[in-house]
């Protein structure tokens, strides 16, 4: 899958790479990918529920090692 942004949030807590992806996502043009790694567990069900609520698609979800990285598609 190619994205066209990646976002750092390993080490933050919810709800701040909630936040930091929503600002990447306002940046990016609809259609656009934006692939988020985070270390925060939570930020699976986190994510989840903001892509529901903001009409982003969740396009992925995985875990490797202790990085949890979600791709999201801007509306």
């Amino acid at each position: 899958m190619q994205v066209d942004r990646e976002l750092d949030t390993r080490g933050l807590n919810c709800p701040l790479p909630i936040l930091k992806a929503k600002k990447s996502l306002n940046e990016m043009a609809s259609g656009q990918l934006l692939k988020v790694v985070s270390t925060d567990p939570g930020s699976i069900r986190d994510f989840q529920a903001f892509a529901r609520q903001t009409g982003n698609e969740l396009m992925e979800q995985e875990t490797v090692g202790s990085d949890f990285i979600h791709v999201l598609k801007r509306r």
